[in-house]
């Protein structure tokens, strides 16, 4: 069976790790990891979008990476700052629209401005819905969907509060959850990551690094999620019948 054969995974997200260690093995500093591993977006956009995949969530930048060294953190921001300028062109006309899920305050006014005109630009496209999360923590959006319904509902009875009140306010709220999340790097762990959409998504853990991670990987992964039984709470009996 090849992924020809089979449906592609709606939505797949991705924790791309393993960037510093590709570096480290090729006695390489760790900014040219992350250069390389920028690259291979562009890449698995591209694979991705072949495959008739419609969303693809990646994980750039979280919360917690700014306690990382100063140089690094510096160099990844201006690697982020150079992804947006060069690519939005190539991802609007080639039906990419992007959104960047996080706090992008915490950003300088340079990358804000980067993210607003990408955004606008790639804004009425449709054929693959690019979101890249930066400065995101899965607890802080979490948090921050909660306040918002606090402030749309000031006077609201607390037991109307339920589970579509904190989905309607993420900031993938009109998404599809991910079917698939990927982590590259061989860490088994989804590291604050979409805490609440990944719920009932299939995890796969690799021991492939980010730069590495080619078309033949994301085969692989897709392949795996062909697998497995997806139940959401049901026997397999219940699920057999209804397929």
């Amino acid at each position: 069976m090849t992924t020809k054969d089979i449906a592609p995974p709606q939505h797949i997200a991705f924790i791309m790790d393993g960037n510093g260690r590709w570096a480290k093995d090729r006695l390489l500093p760790r900014v040219a990891g992350h250069a390389k591993g920028a690259a291979q977006v562009r890449q698995l956009i591209k694979n991705c979008a072949r495959r008739g995949i419609g969303y693809v969530t990646l994980y750039a930048f979280s919360t917690e990476n700014w306690a990382r060294p100063s140089d690094e953190v510096s160099a990844l921001m201006s690697l982020f700052l150079k992804y947006l300028s060069s690519e939005v062109d190539e991802m609007r006309d080639n039906g990419v629209r992007l959104r960047v899920l996080g706090d992008t305050s915490g950003f300088s006014q340079a990358i804000q401005d980067a993210i607003a005109r990408a955004e606008s630009s790639t804004a009425h496209n449709d054929r693959l819905h690019l979101n890249v999360a930066a400065n995101y923590g899965g607890r802080a959006e979490l948090v921050h969907a909660v306040r918002k319904w606090m402030v749309a509902n000031p006077n609201a009875d607390p037991a109307l509060f339920d589970e579509a009140s904190i989905s309607n306010h993420l900031q993938t709220g009109n998404m599809p959850a991910p079917d698939l999340l990927v982590r590259t790097g061989g860490e088994c762990r989804i590291s604050n990551f979409l805490l609440w959409q990944t719920a009932y998504t299939e995890l796969y853990f690799t021991d492939t690094l980010w730069p590495a991670f080619d078309a033949s990987a994301l085969d692989q992964a897709i392949l795996w999620y062909h697998t497995r039984e997806r139940r959401f709470g049901k026997t397999s009996e219940q699920v057999q019948v209804s397929t």
